[in-house]
């Protein structure tokens, strides 16, 4: 909570300066005013409304097991060939260095092209970073088992083509290194995970189908998702299984300025996978308030429902959204049990951001049976 919380304060800072863009705006360009002029043109309307939009804000962050974090993130938002029928494209990153001499970039891109015949959606991370690591299963201890320190690389493509209207096929492809591990702080009688214990290498080759009706990705008022995709891995290494993957995602306006939003999410995985490809829940989209890989199994399946109000009918900027979700993990010891499921919910802001594109940052604060925690990103949680 504590990094998330000084991330939030470290963007806020830097958008509070929109309050006086105005003002800058108006006024000549001096050294002391360059901040509010930047701000201003970022946050402030296009004088064309198909020009792209670029955004860069420092981030500044303290954990535990990190020490304190500086970091970069950037968004890049715009449509092809300057024309607004066609679906807006982003491109996201992240990059941080802590004191403890962990560092990371983080790359993430949906891209369509001209008249949306081609979709290009993956994501790339490369990373020097512990993270918790609490057990396998839906009765791992709530407290962490050992922290694995390592090198961790990723690497996934999906390359679709539209082949229907809205409808997209294609290739899937992933490739995740994690080597160099350590583990540190381990608990009295700790046992390492059986599969890839000290690293692995996987590379995943597989069939995408994905009907996509939604225009605006970073915030979707109205539209149908569905990706049905698996991936078939194997290194030699004796860690050769195949994933499956089902997302579900619909969208409905209730009333002017708010959309009800629900997804139904499944992955199963069959065959031997190391500890670091199983499905793992929570993080800042789905089963918000759980740390990502709280819980860790074979198969995963969790859905949740959001109520957004974009914006405030007396705002132009100011919005908020209520959610709830629910979802478990299970595998060879663990069966799939309805009354497994875990329950996750909780509540946030927003604020237009970019009010030629529709997209807004988002402050949630989520509460789980073990905890909370706070999220501060740009764009829906899904």
């Amino acid at each position: 909570m504590v990094k998330s919380l000084l991330n939030v304060a470290a963007v806020f800072l830097f958008m509070g300066g929109s309050l006086l863009s105005a003002k800058a705006q108006e006024a000549p360009s001096e050294p002391s005013g360059f901040l509010r002029n930047y701000i201003g043109k970022v946050l402030g309307k296009s004088a064309d409304p198909v020009d792209a939009k670029f955004i860069l804000y420092p981030t500044l962050a303290y954990t535990p097991e990190t020490s304190l974090e500086f970091g970069a993130s950037s968004l890049f938002v715009y449509s092809a060939k300057r024309d607004l029928s066609n679906r807006l494209s982003e491109i996201k990153s992240f990059t941080f260095y802590t004191l403890e001499n962990q560092y990371g970039f983080w790359l993430y891109h949906a891209i369509y092209t001209d008249e949306n015949q081609w979709f290009l959606y993956g994501r790339a991370r490369y990373q020097s970073f512990p993270l918790f690591y609490y057990g396998i299963g839906r009765d791992s201890p709530s407290e962490v088992q050992s922290v694995i320190d390592g090198q961790y690389i990723l690497l996934r493509e999906r390359v679709l083509r539209e082949t229907w209207p809205s409808l997209y096929v294609g290739l899937e492809l992933d490739y995740q290194r994690l080597n160099r591990v350590e583990y540190v702080n381990a608990t009295e009688g700790f046992t390492p995970p059986a599969v890839g214990t000290y690293g692995s290498n996987n590379f995943g080759v597989g069939l995408g189908v994905l009907y996509d009706n939604i225009h605006n990705a970073m915030n979707p008022r109205k539209g149908f998702y569905s990706e049905w995709a698996f991936l078939r891995y194997g290194m030699g290494d004796g860690s050769d299984f195949t994933s499956y993957i089902v997302d579900n995602r619909i969208y409905r306006s209730v009333r002017e300025n708010t959309v009800l939003a629900a997804q139904l999410y499944g992955q199963f995985t069959k065959g031997s996978a190391p500890f670091n490809m199983l499905s793992l829940m929570g993080g800042e989209s789905l089963m918000r308030g759980y740390y990502l890989g709280r819980y860790r199994d074979r198969n995963m399946i969790s859905g949740q429902v959001e109520y957004r109000i974009l914006p405030f009918s007396f705002s132009k900027r100011i919005g908020a959204s209520l959610f709830l979700a629910a979802g478990q993990v299970f595998g060879d010891d663990h069966g799939f049990a309805w009354e497994h499921f875990l329950p996750a919910g909780g509540a946030g802001l927003r604020f237009l951001i970019f009010p030629d594109k529709d997209i807004f940052t988002r402050l949630d604060v989520a509460f789980t049976g073990e905890g909370s925690g706070v999220y501060f990103y740009i764009g829906e949680a899904f």
